[in-house]
């Protein structure tokens, strides 16, 4: 005869609370146990508690496990709990990784092994964990290494100093300058409520003209925007071309005098004085080209050949070019007898701006054919062509303290002032000035320029270069200014318009040194240099 034994069904014991557990009796109806089966079981039960004779050891497995309880079957056998098979006298033990999940209270972050014992981390957690409560767990400690948590702490500080470093022993903010070290009593407020930086001498600012510092009147001046009637030289004289008549004023003594009176049905196209100011170039409108002496008062010769008049001059040396009408510039050696040594041809219409390099190694021209030509002193074909004007380009101005820099202004429909690297042919900035562009002049003791306009401001502007920020903006005259002119110490701007006034602003007040470039393109300055060309 055979039986089969039904599965009895029991509560979890990981269910109650551990602190308040206790064995339950089971029911005998719903059991199939004999007595005896019963008191084996419980004896079984009873004595794994006992192993202890203070029970610690089952209090600490119990405590252990208080975040993830097991379930107590774990610790009997299974087949006792079945009710099938031998009992064993000894319960099962965790294994260590169900001790160390239940252990687990959360991630630690170890920045440095070399630096943090692994050992001394388990012995903190165990020892938070577990607390001891026997002479027998006491001595098994005993034997582990001590753990001393300032020694840690101290080697981790040490290690993230030296990761950031820092130094251990000073402060990461701190007060600058320091806080005074003095028996002395010292007054704080003047020591600390110091301010930021020293005011600015009275005299080293920089005062902006609102209005001219000297007005001279300029009668039959030509309204012509082709036309170069203004020049100051080194010995600090100014010529003015009106019409007919070419007048010096001496801006030292104030006195004014006429040098030279044209033909009839003739008129003053352009002039330039020499870079020793001993000599004034004067082009005509029939072709001609006269030197002039401008202290003996007479002229020294003539150079003829152009076909149409000659609006514009400039000087390298002994070299003299004139811009033609016809778009021709020609290169004159004022030495020799046979004065035209080369010839420039690149433009299609009247060349109304021409400027030399300081160091003559290059010459720039602008046209009424709206081009920008950059020509070698060696070669007669243009380095480089420009044709971002939209206008005539009557202003050139080459940098002092950047030889490679070129500016140039267009007429009334381009508006615009546009820098040139003169080496590469690369265009650097642009300026839409919104009117009519009609002299640059670069400024020796800043880093500006300042631009004289027409239609429709006629006003003058200086902009900050290369930021090209404008500084200051200057109704001056009430038409359109015609041309411009330098002191030789680069302070005073004259301006002529055709309103039939001539005046004198302090755009650029000496303060400093002068900024100035490695290599002077001038033959001489001032008084000190008499007369070096000898012109035949």
């Amino acid at each position: 005869m055979s039986f089969s034994t039904p599965v009895k069904s029991r509560p979890s014991i990981a269910s109650c609370s551990p602190s308040r557990m206790s064995y339950q009796q089971p029911r005998l109806d719903s059991s199939p146990l004999t007595p005896r089966r019963y008191t084996q079981l419980t004896s079984s039960f009873m004595s794994s508690r006992r192993r202890s004779p203070s029970g610690a050891q089952a209090k600490s497995c119990i405590h252990r496990q208080a975040s993830s309880p097991l379930k107590l079957d774990s610790y009997l056998p299974e087949g006792a709990l079945a009710g099938t098979g031998p009992v064993s006298s000894t319960p099962k033990r965790p294994t260590k990784k169900q001790l160390y999940r239940s252990s687990v209270q959360g991630d630690r972050f170890i920045p440095s092994r070399s630096s943090t014992s692994t050992a001394m981390s388990k012995l903190e957690s165990e020892s938070k964990i577990s607390p001891v409560s026997s002479d027998s767990s006491a001595s098994s400690t005993s034997s582990a290494p001590s753990y001393q948590p300032n020694t840690v702490a101290l080697a981790y500080q040490s290690s993230v100093a030296e990761a950031c470093g820092l130094a251990l022993n000073t402060r990461i903010l701190a007060f600058k300058p320091e806080a005074p070290q003095s028996s002395k009593p010292i007054d704080l407020r003047s020591q600390y409520n110091r301010p930021l930086k020293p005011a600015a001498n009275a005299q080293l600012r920089r005062r902006l003209p609102t209005s001219a510092e000297r007005i001279l009147d300029a009668p039959g001046i030509r309204d012509d925007y082709y036309l170069n009637l203004l020049d100051w030289s080194c010995n600090n004289q100014v010529a003015i071309g009106l019409d007919r008549d070419l007048y010096v004023w001496n801006a030292e003594t104030g006195t004014v005098s006429s040098l030279l009176q044209t033909r009839p049905n003739t008129y003053i196209a352009g002039i330039k004085w020499s870079g020793d100011g001993a000599y004034v170039a004067v082009g005509l409108s029939d072709g001609d080209v006269q030197i002039w002496d401008a202290e003996e008062g007479e002229k020294v010769r003539s150079m003829t050949g152009h076909a149409a008049r000659v609006g514009v001059l400039s000087w390298d040396h002994h070299i003299l070019s004139s811009g033609c009408r016809d778009g021709s510039i020609w290169n004159h050696d004022v030495r020799v007898a046979e004065h035209k040594v080369s010839e420039f041809v690149n433009h299609q219409a009247e060349v109304c701006g021409l400027q030399w390099r300081s160091d003559g190694s290059q010459l720039a021209s602008g046209g009424n054919d709206n081009l920008v030509n950059i020509w070698d002193a060696r070669s007669s074909t243009p380095k480089f062509t420009k044709s971002n004007h939209k206008a005539a380009v009557k202003a050139l101005a080459w940098c002092p303290w950047q030889l490679n820099l070129l500016a140039t202004g267009g007429g009334t429909y381009d508006k615009h002032i546009h820098f040139w690297n003169g080496t590469t042919g690369a265009r650097l900035n642009s300026i839409d000035t919104g009117s009519q562009v009609t002299s640059l002049q670069w400024s020796t003791t800043y880093k500006e320029i300042v631009s004289s306009h027409g239609y429709p401001d006629n006003n003058l502007a200086i902009w900050s270069y290369p930021t090209l920020v404008k500084n200051c903006e200057i109704q001056g005259h009430d038409t359109r200014v015609l041309s411009s002119a330098l002191s030789p110490d680069g302070s005073t701007l004259a301006t002529v318009a055709s309103d039939e006034n001539l005046k004198f602003w302090k755009v650029f007040e000496q303060i400093g040194k002068k900024v100035s470039s490695a290599v002077g393109g001038t033959l001489g300055s001032g008084k000190d240099i008499a007369k070096v060309m000898m012109i035949r």
